[in-house]
């Protein structure tokens, strides 16, 4: 297999034009070849004591350069349900905490931390990041969104990747080209279906066959340079890039490699079962042809009649056999790729080949492959997973930090180009990214590392250094844990638990939770959205939710989860009032509330200061201060226990995580 060699910068090239780059160019960061720093020494006691891992060594120095004293360690409660919902996204039951509470050693954090991170919880809650970042959904969005019925597998696909630790350069190939891999095996068909993921234009009538399949071939292009190389190529598509070394030319190379891929439904159905299939759907087509017929010149009443009997008919369609959402080489289709004026599809300039970001190449550049060349996108993999590659390391190192700090090494996670934020600690990235390679690119030592870290430990907002504020207002550099709301799934997946109802059922297709009539009817087809007849279901962790682009649900909806029109590398935590009102007001919070409300009773012996104990200790992790017993004692008086119930459900010290 051919390989593209990565460039040593410090070489200057002699290239045509369009492959020319400047000095200036070559020396950003992120295009250097990755250092190899040594891990910061200290002689004195107290910084001996703080370095737990070499995380602290590089943050420690730092912070001493700066004259900053780190915050000091979080007490125990706080840790064990910030490690809970860091790692599975659920919070620790107050039996769990208890436990690590009777003897909280550094023992005994590293065995949760190695219990945690073998957990399923550990394989959801990274998999939901992975899912915003590639914009996954189960329908094709616009006008129709159709829906995808077996795009559930990718996603199952994703958790047990991730839980069963799978190097991440497997995982990126697996994603790329595990159709060109081994088209016999159904984990890597599903695991293509990564190149199928965006959303999807389906017109009625007469379409313009080129222009959408322009659309696809953007969307397979635009998210490996935001998932995978960290940068922003899409910007490439109709002019050169106007910040970083990006030639219109390159972003249409990177999509040649993509010029013979083709949708693929593999079937995985008997032959019985798919001759029932078309046997019963080609009789309900052949009915609906006739009242379609019938329609014609029918006008007022007569044809309000006929297209109820259509909606029936269509509505007894039988629902696809299930298959595997994936993609397959077609070289007979594979047309050439050329170069677009301002990325109009019928405005072509020159055919180009395959070929990397030159910016990224080595000195003898090789010739572009034609789109010809048989398993195009695994030479794509094997160029992206290279371990000497600038950027694949370093930009998965820094997700991985993203995902315990809520804020990156470099705090643009899809933007390493000059746009984007510089790393606050560039040794220290080098140093995960190298880790990860020397690895075998296993994420779950890089995920030890951190957890086991003083930096990870540190208290949010209690006994914290006046200078240090000061200094470092921002906590750009790390010298306290940063206090942030619970995201949408968190919130959900503990407000079930709190009233044990969570049902942490795994994998399988996904569920259809009950929402607002109106917002049904928004829908092309009301019957895009058929609530799961099990109501046992509804209580599933809000991973197993469909994904739908044009409904979300509200509760998730007002808490900021993503579009998935496009990649989310990062969630955002905006405050407004819609998030009171639906967790004061709405339907899945007051129903969850009067069920929270039976449990207290339930457990606490209907004991009023008992019950007020046990919802704090559900809720927050810890057991209600003077005043919070008081107040809620209180309210308990004239309101009914749901209301205090609904009540917990909005407190700071449930929403919040220290």
């Amino acid at each position: 297999m051919r390989r593209w060699a990565v460039l040593p910068l410090a070489i200057s090239l002699v290239l045509p034009a369009a492959d020319t780059y400047t000095a200036a160019e070559r020396r950003h960061w992120a295009f250097q070849k990755r250092t190899h720093p040594d891990i910061p020494a200290f002689t004195a006691v107290s910084g001996q004591a703080w370095v737990r891992t070499p995380v602290d060594a590089f943050i420690l120095a730092r912070l001493k350069k700066a004259n900053i004293t780190p915050a000091p360690a979080a007490d125990p409660r706080t840790l064990i349900r910030r490690l809970y919902l860091d790692v599975t996204g659920l919070p620790p039951t107050p039996e769990e905490t208890a436990r690590f509470l009777a003897s909280p050693t550094p023992q005994a954090w590293e065995k949760l931390v190695d219990a945690l991170l073998a957990s399923r919880g550990y394989g959801e809650r990274q998999a939901q990041q992975w899912l915003d970042l590639v914009r996954f959904a189960e329908t094709d969005g616009f006008e129709y969104d159709t829906q995808r019925h077996d795009a559930w597998r990718y996603r199952d696909y994703v958790i047990r990747s991730f839980e069963t630790d799978k190097p991440y350069d497997q995982f990126v190939r697996e994603q790329l080209a595990g159709d060109e891999l081994d088209p016999n095996n159904e984990e890597y068909r599903v695991a293509a279906g990564f190149q199928r993921l965006g959303a999807l234009r389906k017109n009625a009538g007469n379409q313009e066959v080129a222009s959408s399949r322009n659309e696809v071939l953007t969307e397979m292009t635009n998210i490996v340079g935001a998932a995978f190389l960290g940068m922003t190529l899409g910007c490439a598509r109709c002019h050169d890039h106007k910040f970083d070394p990006i030639r219109q030319k390159d972003y249409y190379r990177v999509q040649a490699y993509f010029a013979a891929t083709q949708e693929a439904e593999v079937p995985i159905s008997t032959a019985e079962q798919q001759a029932a299939w078309k046997a019963k759907t080609d009789a309900l087509n052949t009915r609906i042809k006739d009242v379609k017929e019938s329609m014609k010149g029918l006008e007022g009443a007569a044809r309000l009649q006929k297209t109820k009997e259509l909606e029936a008919l269509e509505e007894q369609l039988p629902q696809p056999l299930p298959s595997l959402f994936s993609v397959q080489d077609d070289q007979t289709k594979a047309a050439p790729v050329h170069v677009l004026t301002r990325g109009e599809w019928n405005k072509r300039g020159d055919a180009v080949g395959m070929r990397p970001p030159g910016i990224l190449l080595a000195p003898d550049i090789p010739d572009e492959l034609p789109v010809t060349t048989p398993k195009p996108r695994e030479i794509l993999a094997a160029w992206l997973t290279a371990p000497d590659h600038p950027l694949t390391p370093r930009v998965m190192a820094n997700r991985i930090w993203l995902s315990h700090f809520g804020r990156g090494i470099v705090n643009t996670p899809n933007d390493f180009g000059r746009m984007g934020l510089r790393p606050t600690h560039p040794e220290l990235l080098d140093f995960l990214a190298n880790q990860l390679v020397e690895n075998g690119w296993h994420m779950k030592p890089i995920h030890r590392m951190i957890l086991l870290s003083s930096t990870y430990q540190q208290a949010s907002d209690r006994q914290l250094p006046e200078a240090a504020k000061e200094a470092d207002p921002d906590n750009k550099l790390w010298w306290r844990f940063e206090r942030h709301r619970l995201d949408s799934e968190q919130i959900r997946d503990s407000m079930l638990a709190m009233a044990g109802t969570l049902n942490l059922k795994p994998y399988g297709p996904s569920v259809i939770v009950p929402v607002q009539k109106e917002l049904i009817g928004l829908l092309y087809k009301p019957s895009q959205w058929k609530v799961t007849e099990d109501a046992s279901e509804h209580g599933r962790r809000s991973i197993y939710l469909l994904a739908k682009r044009n409904l979300r649900v509200p509760f998730m909806d007002v808490f900021d989860s993503p579009d998935r029109l496009v990649s989310c590398p990062r969630r955002e935590s905006s405050t407004h009032a819609p998030q009171a009102l639906e967790l004061l007001n709405g339907a899945f919070s007051n129903q969850l509330a009067a069920v929270f409300a039976e449990r207290l009773k339930r457990e606490a012996d209907a004991s009023p200061q008992r019950m007020v104990e046990r919802a704090f200790q559900l809720s927050a992790g810890r057991p209600p201060s003077s005043e919070e017993l008081r107040t809620s004692l209180d309210f308990m008086k004239t309101q009914p226990l749901s209301e205090f119930a609904l009540a917990v459900f909005n407190l700071n010290a449930f929403l919040y995580v220290n």
